[in-house]
């Protein structure tokens, strides 16, 4: 599989990545470990966490993706196969679980925070170590129209001192930030130079046919600033690959499961992810993979962070990493997008 130059590191990782926030909640231990297996044996050298997970948060689950992983890493010696990334959480009011629901970006609760990842993790460094979602208030996680408020917050300076003070310590090779707005990226990258203090490499933030909001503003600052798309929710929470249409309802599907993952599937998300289909179809294409490829295929992006529960899923988005658009698709794509541009932001 190919590998994209992360940043201005010297790291490289895998065109697609293994996401893992199923683990421990809709896949268990022993499937984790084979999709673990299953990944590197199929070049993918990057697997993507968070101190959060599994998903849906909550206090029985919190932690027990790390310490699969971790019990993986100690089973089979692989760790330094791995480019491994988590991240500390925001403001966690809506997760009293997580040091009490007073989760901050500020020192004490990055390095706790760091500490205990590691402790899960069972290893003495993470790769890249990430802000999970910005502590201010502002749009993400698919939030609109904002408002501005006069509030008090952590300042990204303090929160660059704390994860910089990771990567002196050798806890931490390297640092990015995640859902996260233009105004948020500019303000690590102008801290950064201004204090001396480490530079991000990377931004994870949402990036599928239904969501390309990251190319409004984000996109040139990845180009220009060398700070990566680690694209997640590719495949909008499985929707793009049409299990869902015409009010399908998989047993094991996560919006199945989780009816409060609501995100894609309003009334214009179901249209265009149709004629996305559709598209797919006429080219000849699996919809999942021509998603995964579409994405791939852009250049501000890194990689792509796939997710599966099931390792027929698994092997088949690893498998997007040999699809090449062609030009008659890619402006299929186009035709279907202006029709529905961003329904699902």
């Amino acid at each position: 599989m190919k590998q994209n130059r992360l940043g201005q590191t010297d790291i490289k990782i895998s065109q697609i990545a293994l996401g893992t926030m199923t683990w421990g909640e809709q896949n268990s231990r022993e499937e984790a470990f084979t999709q673990m297996d299953c990944a590197r044996d199929h070049g993918i050298n990057f697997f993507d966490t968070a101190e959060l997970y599994a998903i849906p948060p909550k206090a029985e689950s919190y932690g027990a993706t790390e310490t699969i992983i971790g019990e993986w890493f100690k089973n089979t010696g692989r760790r330094s196969e791995v480019i491994l990334a988590s991240k500390v959480c925001g403001p966690t009011a809506w997760c009293p679980h997580i040091r009490g629901g007073r989760a901050k970006l500020d020192r004490s609760n990055i390095i706790t925070a760091c500490d205990e990842s590691l402790q899960r993790l069972q290893t003495d460094y993470i790769d890249i170590y990430q802000t999970h979602w910005p502590e201010r208030s502002t749009n993400y996680f698919g939030k609109l129209n904002y408002k501005h408020e006069e509030e008090s917050f952590t300042a990204i300076a303090e929160t660059l001192e704390a994860l910089s003070g990771l990567v002196e310590a050798g806890k931490v090779r390297h640092i990015g930030i995640s859902n996260e707005t233009p105004w948020g990226a500019m303000q690590y990258l102008r801290c950064a130079e201004l204090m001396g203090l480490s530079r991000i490499v990377s931004i994870q933030n949402p990036y599928n046919l239904l969501n390309r909001s990251f190319e409004i503003g984000l996109a040139e600052i990845s180009c220009r600033e060398k700070v990566g798309l680690l694209a997640y929710s590719p495949l909008a929470f499985g929707v793009l690959s049409g299990k869902y249409l015409n009010d399908e309802s998989p047993k094991e599907g996560r919006l199945s499961m989780f009816g409060h993952y609501t995100r894609y599937s309003n009334l214009y998300g179901k249209l265009a992810t149709a004629a996305y289909v559709e598209v797919a179809r006429k080219h000849g294409l699996n919809p999942a993979q021509m998603a995964l490829a579409f994405i791939r295929q852009q250049p501000f992006v890194s990689s792509t962070i796939i997710g599966a529960t099931t390792m027929a899923q698994l092997i088949d988005n690893i498998a997007s990493h040999e699809v090449i658009l062609s030009d008659e698709c890619c402006a299929d794509i186009e035709t279907v997008f202006q029709q529905y541009p961003n329904p699902c932001p």
